[in-house]
């Protein structure tokens, strides 16, 4: 399922440095963020226990989201192994991201 909610800059290194991770960075006032939250929560559902699924507030993880280069949300970036292997900005549909997150687990 997905992680905390109020995850910081050194929980995300944390939770992306093994395996599969999905990092969706958003803010509350951000309606397309809103928009993608239930693909997300299905997404998390439908790979639990294959991937982690992380939400970061880029209101209250600044430095973090300036670090990773996020100047738009929502910003969704699949890591492996620590390493982003893959970016997307703005509102994704759940088959892109399935497709994503599976080619990412191969």
């Amino acid at each position: 399922m997905k992680k905390d909610m109020g995850s910081t800059g050194e929980d995300i290194e944390r939770l992306v440095g093994n395996g599969v991770a999905l990092v969706d960075f958003n803010a509350p006032w951000c309606a397309p963020c809103r928009a993608q939250e239930p693909i997300i929560e299905d997404l998390a559902g439908q790979f639990e226990g294959k991937i982690v699924v992380v939400e970061l507030n880029i209101d209250e993880n600044r430095e973090t989201a300036a670090k990773l280069g996020i100047h738009s949300i929502p910003t969704l970036a699949i890591f492996k192994n620590g390493k982003e292997i893959q970016r997307f900005i703005g509102l994704q549909s759940a088959d892109v991201l399935v497709e994503a997150v599976e080619r990412a687990l191969k």
